[in-house]
């Protein structure tokens, strides 16, 4: 099984910074691209950065300059850095990893059960 959790999601001022995490764990041989999407309601799930574990890291428009997406390899975490907030960058964060499992062929994504940001004006 893996399992893949955010943290670090709250309340912030227009202007404020928060730091989300996200870690995979469980029967890991490795992790390909990792990503963090978010979602207000009626609304798709919209593609915020992605993180490869070589190559060019992706941003969506709406968030270049302002948030960094980062990976540990060794904790197989991945951050959100997210500065210079905004009021519309209030959503539920979620994460994804792209799994190589232990014992099993293939590569599997697992999503994250997800977490609130709300930026106040």
């Amino acid at each position: 099984q893996v399992q893949v959790a955010e943290s670090g999601g709250g309340l912030v001022q227009a202007g404020g910074s928060l730091r989300l995490s996200c870690k995979a764990s469980g029967s890991i041989s490795s992790i390909n691209a990792m990503g963090w999407y978010r979602q207000v309601p009626g609304k798709q799930r919209e593609l915020v950065a992605t993180i490869p574990s070589g190559g060019n890291i992706y941003y969506a428009d709406s968030v270049k300059g302002r948030f960094t997406i980062s990976r540990a390899n060794a904790d197989n975490t991945m951050y959100l850095q997210m500065n210079s907030l905004k009021p519309e960058d209030t959503a539920v964060y979620y994460c994804n990893a792209d799994v190589e499992r232990k014992y099993y062929s293939g590569v599997y994504r697992y999503w994250g059960q997800g977490t609130q940001v709300t930026v106040s004006s």
